[in-house]
């Protein structure tokens, strides 16, 4: 492997599929999958943007004077066929969170990446209650009002739905 090669991606701690046997969901990490005696931590959306990765890097300075330190990575995809599911997502979601897993792990901070399928905004509250995150972190496109309106913004919906503070970097 040379130095610019980015190494592979590991298999997943664990996967979940639904009634036809979709891949819908996956998570693995540094830190172990059984969250026994962990605090909880924080839930950072992560899409491959600048918005998010300012998000990730907000939580690291947070979160890096607690020891063991931990973040929680979420990437969701919208619905996929199944062969579509098999074949890209969680390839999709290892390249989208590199630069992001890359900073945590710079701060030495233990990580797991979740990655889930669906509507984003509803699937990162729903991980974040599952996991009893204390905060969601999101990045914010920058959408007008009138783009957030018509286009919706995940943003914007992670804040209405969110049932923990919920902080969006610009």
């Amino acid at each position: 492997m040379s130095a610019t090669t980015p190494p592979a991606m590991p298999a997943p701690d664990w996967t979940a599929r639904d009634e036809l046997g979709r891949l819908v969901a996956a998570s693995w990490g540094t830190v172990p999958a059984d969250r026994t005696g962990r605090t909880d931590t924080w839930l950072v959306a992560i899409d491959g943007s600048e918005g998010a990765l300012r998000a990730a890097a907000m939580v690291v300075q947070v979160v890096a004077r607690e020891a063991p330190a931990t973040v929680d990575l979420v990437h969701v995809q919208p619905w996929l066929v199944k062969e579509a599911a098999e074949a890209g997502m969680l390839p999709r979601a290892w390249h989208a969170s590199a630069a992001a897993r890359a900073l945590v792990e710079r701060a030495d901070i233990g990580w797991r990446l979740h990655v889930r399928m669906g509507d984003a905004a509803e699937r990162i509250v729903a991980l974040s209650r599952e996991l009893g995150s204390r905060g969601i972190a999101i990045g914010s496109h920058g959408l007008t009002a009138a783009e957030s309106l018509l286009l919706g913004s995940v943003a914007y919906k992670v804040v209405h739905l969110g049932q923990v503070p919920v902080l969006v970097v610009r």
